[in-house]
């Protein structure tokens, strides 16, 4: 989605940023782990079927994609632990399919995935008009079911083919007001404005 391309937000302890070309090889290793192609019900692709894919992110307008970065690793040394997504539907372009991935494991288990998700949230009702938000998790993902639930989703089916469950949460006042609270650290500024800082 070109929407987000120069976009960047910094939270407390995540910074999104786009989806791009450099960000690729390393998307690649992490997508060879078969645990993370469970979860994320994903293919192995060869390294330039990943670019071409970079790229269908990157124009598609039904896609939304940011890299999640630790922010003090991302000071130290740039590196990147995972990624969250949107997905549209032709059908109904205020309803959103959300993803969360932290790939890296010695990132998990300290909130990165809760804030990440949160800021994603927040982003996509406030510049997508998203009203309604859906994620497929996998049975097995309870750590995900959980974290899901507490931000205030609820299952509205249940797949036994595909041993997933389907979690939704249509977006009102209330909640939008305790997403705000979640992520009120958080600036969202142009991404080569981050890299001068960096730099």
């Amino acid at each position: 989605m070109r929407l987000n391309e120069n976009t960047c937000i910094v939270g407390k302890s995540v910074i999104l940023v786009p989806y791009k070309e450099h960000h690729v090889p390393k998307y690649h290793n992490w997508m060879k782990s078969e645990e993370l192609q469970h979860q994320t019900g994903s293919e192995p692709l060869t390294l330039q079927e990943e670019y071409e894919m970079q790229k269908s992110w990157h124009l598609d307008n039904d896609k939304c994609t940011f890299i999640v970065l630790d922010k003090l690793m991302y000071e130290n040394g740039r590196d990147e632990i995972g990624d969250t997504n949107f997905f549209f539907s032709d059908d109904n372009r205020h309803q959103a399919e959300a993803e969360i991935m932290i790939a890296e494991e010695g990132a998990r288990g300290n909130k990165r995935g809760w804030e990440a998700m949160l800021l994603m949230l927040r982003y996509g009702i406030e510049e997508l008009d998203v009203k309604i938000y859906e994620v497929k998790i996998k049975l097995d993902n309870a750590v995900s079911i959980k974290m899901f639930t507490k931000i205030g989703f609820v299952e509205v089916s249940r797949s036994d083919v595909f041993s997933e469950c389907t979690m939704q949460k249509t977006v009102a006042h209330e909640w939008v007001e305790w997403v705000n609270t979640e992520t009120k650290s958080c600036i969202r500024s142009a991404y080569s404005e981050l890299l001068k800082n960096i730099e």
